[in-house]
């Protein structure tokens, strides 16, 4: 680990001890740290400790100092380009003595003598300079971090995929092999597109080539879909996840999808680096002007300079040997963009390492819509849907029994099933009038069940609504290609989902 006060200040070489002496307390009065190297032997041992900038007077290049400095510039790294401030006398500025000078490197001549706010201007700006190099140093290292770790996770998923075509080669291969081999590729290439499409993600967003479509949205909603996005994870690690809400909406306008994408990566990465079994809290709180998010974990905390670099592109925290986190630790890089992007606040905080994390999204809050107008629409919606008998398939209990208490409360008869098969089964005995079908079912997809549904007996012609996460092109054009009158989008617009109902 470099040592920062050492490579903040200036070494001052000169041959007269009193000038160097009279040019450290000038800079001391300054604040601006420095020490004076007697001979270039010292120079050389300096220079390797770290150095901000070189200060030397022109009669102080002699055979041997050239050497040293030449061997300095020439082994440095590539981030590292030293400032050389050279005190020279007005005969020495001839075209062949600033030839070379030049040759030393990153060279600044201060014309002798030099008045004090002169040299004091001269250091500060070699510093500032420095001081970007030394940015960008910590850039290439995480950036070399980050390709190393890159390549881990990319040979992860290739090793079963190379494998399992190596199997498939095998001529007596059985076709229950064949299949297992076959979903053991599907789901390494579908984790390899992942993480390839959060490369693309933040790539996207960090140049500016993201359009939000922003509209209205309760803050509820957003916490919500967010913890079922990564139910799968935290149900695998077996966190305990608290929900903490308030009772009434609370309203902002952004991305529907980009929102519960920041939500979804911070409360994955607290799922990561929080040990199997932990505490994890998400809360909502809704003030006059803002809504923040906050999700805090007892896991793994974080150091004081983590903190720091949490949010910046190639930073991520220690991980096991093993890493079996996985993922490109990009997650928060997203967030801090996305947030950004709807005019918000992200923060961390920790108390240390072992001691967990906290980290909080602020939003504008915006105004709440015409509440007499919205509980018309719905209350009118409600009427017209009256008496409907509607089917609800969710594999996820909590998901499927809240919106089937929301469509019972707004006068319909529902009945919620968690298979495809137990939907079949329904359908069959009792036809409904529509039906509202997750698409990521464990025992049939969504999409297959659509197209089994169409086939039974008075089914042809029911109204079929897909409720999932997924919302592109391609997928609302799967949807309707298996027979779906209708593509809903988690978190749903009930009130929308209110109407079509109604025309059932």
């Amino acid at each position: 680990m470099p040592n920062t006060d050492l490579e903040q200040r200036i070494l001052i070489h000169a041959p007269v001890g009193k000038d160097a002496r009279l040019i450290a307390e000038l800079f001391g009065r300054a604040g601006i740290a420095c020490s004076v190297c007697a001979h270039p032997g010292q120079l050389a041992e300096e220079l390797a400790s770290g150095a901000g900038a070189l200060l030397v007077g022109d009669e102080a290049i002699t055979p041997e100092f050239l050497h040293v400095l030449k061997h300095f510039i020439d082994h440095q790294q590539g981030w590292s380009d030293l400032p050389v401030l050279i005190m020279s006398r007005r005969e020495a500025t001839s075209p062949g003595l600033q030839h070379r000078y030049l040759e030393l490197g990153n060279v600044s001549l201060l014309e002798r003598p030099a008045q004090g706010v002169t040299l004091v201007s001269a250091a500060q700006s070699a510093l500032r300079a420095r001081r970007r190099q030394y940015a960008m140093r910590e850039v290439d290292q995480r950036k070399d971090e980050f390709l190393a770790m890159l390549g881990h996770e990319l040979r992860n998923p290739l090793a079963p995929i190379r494998a399992a075509s190596d199997l498939l080669r095998l001529p007596s291969l059985d076709p229950d092999r064949i299949r297992q081999t076959s979903e053991i590729i599907s789901r390494q290439v579908k984790h390899m597109t992942g993480l390839i499409d959060d490369l693309l993600d933040l790539s996207r967003v960090s140049r500016g080539l993201v359009t939000l479509d922003e509209t209205l949205l309760d803050a509820r909603q957003i916490v919500t879909s967010a913890v079922e996005q990564v139910r799968p994870l935290v149900e695998a690690r077996r966190h305990r996840v608290t929900i903490q809400m308030p009772h009434d909406a609370a309203f902002v306008h952004g991305d529907q999808k980009r929102l519960v994408q920041i939500v979804a990566n911070v409360l994955n990465n607290a799922a990561k680096y929080t040990p199997e079994g932990g505490d994890i809290v998400v809360a909502m709180h809704a003030g006059d002007d803002s809504v923040r998010y906050t999700v805090s974990d007892n896991g793994i905390g974080m150091a004081p300079r983590m903190i720091d670099h949490v949010f910046d592109m190639f930073a991520q925290a220690e991980r096991s040997s093993d890493r079996s986190q996985g993922g490109l630790g990009i997650g928060l890089a997203l967030v801090k963009n996305l947030v950004l992007l709807h005019g918000g606040q992200v923060s961390a905080y920790s108390e240390g390492i072992g001691k967990g994390s906290r980290f909080t999204v602020t939003l504008p809050r915006v105004a709440a819509p015409g509440d007499g107008a919205t509980a018309t629409r719905h209350a009118a919606a409600a009427a017209d849907a009256r008496g409907r008998h509607l089917l609800v398939v969710d594999d996820n209990d909590d998901a499927g029994q809240m919106l089937g208490l929301y469509l019972e409360t707004a006068g319909h008869r529902v009945t919620v099933v968690q298979s495809a098969g137990a939907a079949l089964e329904c359908a069959s005995a009792e036809p409904p009038d529509a039906c509202l079908l997750d698409i990521g079912l464990p025992d049939m997809d969504g999409n297959e069940l659509a197209r089994r549904l169409r086939q039974l007996p008075h089914m042809a012609s029911t109204t079929l609504i897909a409720i999932t996460g997924y919302g592109q092109e391609a997928d609302r054009a799967r949807t309707t290609a298996a027979g779906f009158d209708h593509h809903f989008v988690k978190p749903v617009d009930m009130e929308a989902l209110l109407g079509v109902i109604s025309a059932a």
